[in-house]
């Protein structure tokens, strides 16, 4: 392969990935690290806190109207994994997300912000909570730099009865980047 265009395929992959400086940290939880059992779900056998943790970004791509924050359990033996929190229309201003966030009752999240159906089959987080006895599931933290200040469908904009497919499908529609922390839990 010719040099120009190995450097142009893997320059177009790191921007859309977010390598070029768009960050996702969380003082709560390092890269790869275990998720603390106060993020553990509370229910379905488990015993945490089911607090969402706070999250710290930086280096959105130039253009950002938007960003929206997901979590997702590729491991969960669904066959299509498990949407633990998808939260969006977040301003572009935007750049933390602080603990507890995910509790729709909290009001801790900018106005206009939407948290959605997860696949525990209500709005908000909720934390891991894999099967006893799995090895530990990857939990991926995503924060998705959008070029739209709001999802909609037509004119109508998402709300917190979406779908975790739903959401996702315009998440990638309108994605100028996108930044990843993931973190393990098992029990």
């Amino acid at each position: 392969m010719h040099k120009p265009l190995l450097f142009t395929l893997v320059t177009a992959f790191a921007s859309q990935c977010g390598a070029a400086g768009f960050t996702l940290s969380s003082p709560e939880m390092a890269p790869g690290a275990y998720i603390a059992g106060k993020q553990v779900f509370r229910g379905f056998g488990c015993e945490g806190g089911n607090t969402s943790p706070a999250l710290n970004w930086q280096g959105a791509p130039k253009g950002t109207k938007s960003f929206a924050v997901t979590m997702y359990d590729p491991d969960a033996p669904t066959g299509s994994g498990w949407w633990h929190w998808l939260v969006f229309n977040l301003p572009a201003d935007a750049t933390d997300l602080k603990p507890g966030a995910g509790d729709p009752k909290a009001g801790l999240l900018p106005a206009g912000a939407v948290q959605s159906r997860t696949d525990f089959g209500q709005p908000g987080y909720g934390g891991p909570c894999p099967p006893v006895g799995d090895k530990p599931h990857r939990y991926v933290f995503t924060v998705h730099a959008l070029k739209v200040d709001a999802l909609k469908v037509d004119a109508l904009a998402l709300d917190e009865n979406a779908t975790a497919a739903m959401v996702g499908f315009f998440l990638n529609q309108n994605a100028l980047g996108k930044a990843v922390l993931q973190g393990r839990y098992g029990r």
